[in-house]
């Protein structure tokens, strides 16, 4: 649960962050302002952008980690499941081509 809205918050800050950066740059090309001015307001907003843009991969490194040992978790609780079906699969394959060869397996 603590899971999903970690995961949810850095969604929304990243929505955030997407939409703030586009209308910065509709904003910068709408408003006439000096060169200067506009290299200040831009300079301010990048280092805002990439201070937002640290804490947000923060939480999602997080949030990776944990699905990422979820899913080995799961691959390990199931590995005896999974190779009893891909053996059952592989002498499936062996044979229906060995049908198909016309041959009869015993």
């Amino acid at each position: 649960m603590a899971d999903e809205k970690e995961s949810a918050s850095a969604t929304v800050v990243l929505a955030f962050l997407s939409g703030a950066a586009i209308g910065a740059i509709a904003a910068l090309m709408l408003a006439p302002q000096s060169g200067e001015a506009t290299q200040r307001q831009v300079r301010g907003f990048a280092r805002k952008a990439g201070k937002g843009l640290k804490h947000a991969a923060g939480k999602t490194d997080g949030v990776w980690g944990d699905v990422i040992e979820q899913g080995r978790e799961f691959l390990k609780d199931k590995q005896p499941i999974l190779a009893e079906a891909f053996e059952a699969g592989r002498k499936a394959i062996n044979r229906e081509r060995d049908r198909a060869r016309g041959r009869k397996k015993k």
